[in-house]
């Protein structure tokens, strides 16, 4: 997120809502070519990555970790000065911050962060166009985040500095985010959800921490976003990135319930990520 100023963010959310409007007929990727690196498993943003880089007329070649190998068969470096000369954007979902760092100064082509332990831009693209939906502004719009502090509420705190998001991080002590930009309240106290225009969770032990997943358990168990929580902030609409864990950090009542917006987060990557696409393969209007 913090690659982007907030001029060229606003830009990306306005395409985004044209093309979900049907307003976009550009073929931005026509001719080219998308090389998509995968080193962790996807459902949502593989899938929405090649559908989005299908309507917007161009080809994708999906590479797994068994494929590239990064930092083992080859530096990743190596592979980045490779893939340079096959095709015109790179997709990377890596395990490593700095192995996307690595990947995006070696190459000449964009790179566009899919998710790394750090962060995760492209899904906070989906949740303010989401929000944007909803509210029809983002500035002042206030979003109680409950619960870990991993690679979405990092990305969450990048977007609020530059949205003018009013964004509180809610979960327990030893779990809150690394950085903690000006302007964002960090806090263990669930009260602060009240007033929020909406309530966004994740999962407790994202990828990478697996084998923290009893001690997380238990050290978030009373962060669970359940019917009692929400009524804390009853005009408030319920996110999550997805996937998740029923019964942990969000019941069934409130996923399914009329609060829920997630499966309109979910369908939001497919039009940010086009928006993104299009501006940086330098077609951003809505022509």
């Amino acid at each position: 997120m913090r690659d982007l100023t907030a001029e060229e963010l606003a830009a990306v959310l306005d395409l985004a809502l044209a093309i979900k409007a049907g307003g976009y007929r550009g073929r931005p990727l026509q001719d080219r070519h998308v090389a998509m690196l995968f080193q962790r498993p996807s459902h949502r943003t593989r899938v929405s990555f090649e559908v989005g880089i299908g309507r917007l007329g161009g080809r994708w070649t999906t590479l797994s970790e068994q494929d590239v190998q990064l930092g083992v068969r080859e530096s990743v470096a190596d592979a980045a000065r490779v893939l340079d000369r096959y095709v015109d954007l790179i997709v990377g979902r890596l395990k490593s911050q700095a192995a996307l760092d690595e990947l995006a100064g070696a190459a000449d082509v964009p790179v566009v962060n899919a998710l790394t332990e750090e962060s995760h831009p492209c899904q906070i693209l989906a949740d303010l166009l989401t929000l944007r939906e909803i509210k029809g502004r983002l500035d002042g719009v206030r979003l109680a985040y409950v619960g870990d502090g991993n690679n979405i509420s990092n990305s969450l705190a990048e977007a609020a500095q530059l949205t003018g998001l009013d964004l509180v991080v809610i979960g327990p002590p030893g779990y809150h985010p690394a950085r903690i930009p000006n302007g964002v309240e960090v806090t263990d106290d669930l009260a602060r959800v009240q007033g929020a225009d909406a309530v966004y969770t994740d999962v407790w032990a994202s990828m990478g921490h697996e084998e923290e997943r009893s001690a997380r358990l238990e050290a978030f168990r009373g962060y669970q976003v359940n019917a009692e929580l929400m009524a804390g902030a009853p005009q408030a609409v319920f996110l999550h990135c997805l996937p998740a864990h029923r019964g942990e950090e969000v019941t069934d009542e409130v996923i399914d319930g009329p609060a829920s917006r997630v499966f309109q987060q979910a369908e939001n990557r497919l039009y940010a990520q086009m928006a993104l696409m299009a501006a940086l393969m330098g077609a951003g209007s809505s022509a």
